[in-house]
């Protein structure tokens, strides 16, 4: 019943908002998206890096651009509305007076080579193109294929010890992280728990220009760690961050907006329900008798 009441509540918001927008005349053009995605991509690093970033959460690139549409509506309206100015002073206070969120553990620097390697995506590779292996056949060649991954990245491995020099020329013609390959193989600063422990593990051991002496096995391949620079746990500075605050406060002030919009929307708008079950007061009272019921039932009052 909760979950139905949210859903309409939902669709409810939905509707009233979209009158809204029709009614002020805000419309989304292709040029606003592809501006609001470049700001993304700047922020992330490189299209390549946001691609990834889709993909690991399992968010299709046309479902994205559709979802960053319907945000830079909302931006639109809320910028309509007013009230969303925010001041040097407001960013200065809000850094002050919470510390904690601008803390950083200490940090390494490194670029990698990775060699893909993922002995269940091999498997399920191999027994959707050769159906008639058996298991010990699919084994074998699993481990085959592992095997060959782990010598060439001991090959380039051995080549990036004879000329450290070379580390970023060797990530860019055999790495294969995306993300980081065409940057020399360059990750930039990372924390612990931002990697897979065997990852990281290897990489804070290093101090800055070492390599790893071995080939560092993780669910995602061999990797070669190259670090470049270490940074010692503190805290972000107000100048390095303060736009970063702004948008945030920004955003704050935005959904605010909007929640008072919905609210005031909602007590001068005329909602009727073609089933009455899905009215919200027919589903608080629902509510109210399963309470009602299971009270009764363990003797409770």
């Amino acid at each position: 019943m909760l979950i139905k009441e949210r859903v309409v509540n939902e669709l409810i918001v939905k509707a009233l908002i979209d009158q809204e927008l029709k009614k002020r005349g805000i419309t989304v053009t292709k040029e606003n998206t592809d501006d609001a995605v470049k700001e993304i991509i700047e922020k992330v690093g490189s299209k390549e890096q946001l691609d990834k970033i889709l993909k690991q959460n399992g968010i299709s690139p046309s479902d994205f651009k559709k979802d960053l549409a319907e945000e830079v509506k909302m931006r639109k309206l809320a910028s309509e509305l007013g009230g969303t100015n925010v001041t040097e002073a407001d960013c200065k206070k809000f850094y002050n007076q919470n510390p904690e969120k601008f803390k950083y553990p200490e940090r390494v620097r490194a670029s990698h080579i990775l060699l893909a390697a993922n002995p269940k995506q091999i498997e399920e590779k191999l027994r959707d193109e050769k159906k008639n292996l058996t298991n010990e056949q699919v084994q074998a060649k699993v481990n085959e294929e592992m095997a060959a991954q782990k010598g060439k990245a001991q090959d380039i491995l051995a080549q990036a010890k004879k000329d450290p020099s070379n580390f970023a020329k060797l990530a860019k013609e055999h790495s294969q992280d995306p993300g980081s390959a065409e940057r020399g193989g360059d990750l930039g600063f990372f924390a612990k728990e931002e990697m897979v422990p065997t990852f990281s593990a290897a990489a804070f051991k290093l101090k800055p220009n070492t390599m790893t002496e071995i080939v560092i096995e993780s669910p995602y391949g061999y990797h070669i760690i190259l670090v470049t620079d270490r940074q010692a746990a503190g805290s972000q500075p107000y100048e390095k961050i303060k736009n970063d605050i702004k948008a945030y406060l920004q955003n704050q002030k935005q959904v605010e907006q909007i929640d008072n919009l919905v609210e005031s929307l909602k007590k001068t708008a005329s909602i009727e329900y073609v089933d009455s079950s899905f009215d919200p007061k027919a589903i608080q009272n629902e509510i109210q008798k399963q309470v009602k019921g299971v009270n009764g039932a363990d003797g409770t009052k």
